[in-house]
């Protein structure tokens, strides 16, 4: 028998976190399978899902469009000295197309709604836990999942590609302008570079990503929002959560997935 005043060893400690890490894990997957699933069976909460695309996507758009045009600006402006000293101004167009569609569009747009939304869905969520409304659901017959979670996956997923293209064409906008009045590029030379640099694979990464990235925010989001425990700083806590982990998983999910994108389009 142990003695209940032993204090605890460092091998027990990390055993118990690990356990419980690898829980978080389990529940999480069981979310991402249940609100994926109810799209397969009614009811359909069509509704709810309009709000949320209307919320997600017009309510994005104001810092997509101003982060997307300075992102373009800036990409030129860091670049154009190394493209005067070679002498391949020219290749404004392609290094500002490539960047933007292939990777920055995607994970900054992601990082973007991860600030903003699902934090907004953590906070939104862990308040109808903290004020019953949850239990009150399942006490009327109504799942959470299919009524919460569910049009809040669908319409992340159908907005985020949409902010992302926005988001790409109004950085290499941005990115015109600075050749037009810095480097003295014709528009002609610019635009045509630019879409001339995109390929098939560069346009299937510019959709897949977000598509990826809206499932993976909305689902970490609702989680978070799902298991808040301890009042109004649960959901302090949760919100903060949901942001960190959301955005830090958008940030790995990106590295793999340009991997397997490169090894499939340049193999």
């Amino acid at each position: 028998m142990l003695d209940a005043t032993e204090s605890p060893t460092v091998t027990g400690v990390l055993s118990e976190s690990v356990k419980r890490q690898i829980l978080a894990l389990q529940d999480y997957c069981l979310l991402v399978a249940r609100s994926l699933s109810n799209l397969f069976s009614p009811p359909w909460y069509w509704t709810d899902t309009l709000a949320q695309m209307d919320n997600i996507g017009v309510g994005s758009l104001p810092i997509v469009l101003t982060t997307g045009f300075f992102i373009g600006v800036v990409m030129v402006l860091q670049t154009s000295a190394q493209f005067q000293r070679f002498g391949e101004t020219a290749l404004t167009g392609d290094a500002v197309a490539l960047a933007l569609v292939r990777e920055l569009g995607p994970t900054i747009t992601a990082l973007l709604v991860a600030g903003r939304n699902a934090s907004g869905i953590a906070s939104e969520l862990g308040s109808m836990v903290v004020t019953e409304q949850v239990d009150a659901m399942r006490a009327l017959g109504t799942d959470p999942y299919r009524k919460l979670v569910t049009p809040r996956v669908i319409a992340t997923i159908a907005m985020l590609p949409l902010l992302t293209a926005v988001a790409d064409f109004v950085g290499l906008v941005g990115g015109f302008l600075v050749s037009y009045f810095q480097l003295r590029l014709s528009p002609s030379e610019f635009w045509h570079r630019a879409i001339n640099a995109l390929d098939f694979g560069d346009l299937v990464q510019g959709i897949s990503k977000p598509v990826v990235f809206g499932l993976i925010l909305a689902t970490v989001g609702c989680y978070q929002g799902l298991r808040v425990r301890g009042g109004t700083q649960g959901v302090g806590r949760a919100t903060t959560t949901a942001v960190v982990v959301a955005s830090v998983t958008v940030i790995v999910a990106d590295t793999f997935l340009s991997k397997i994108f490169l090894f499939i389009f340049n193999s």
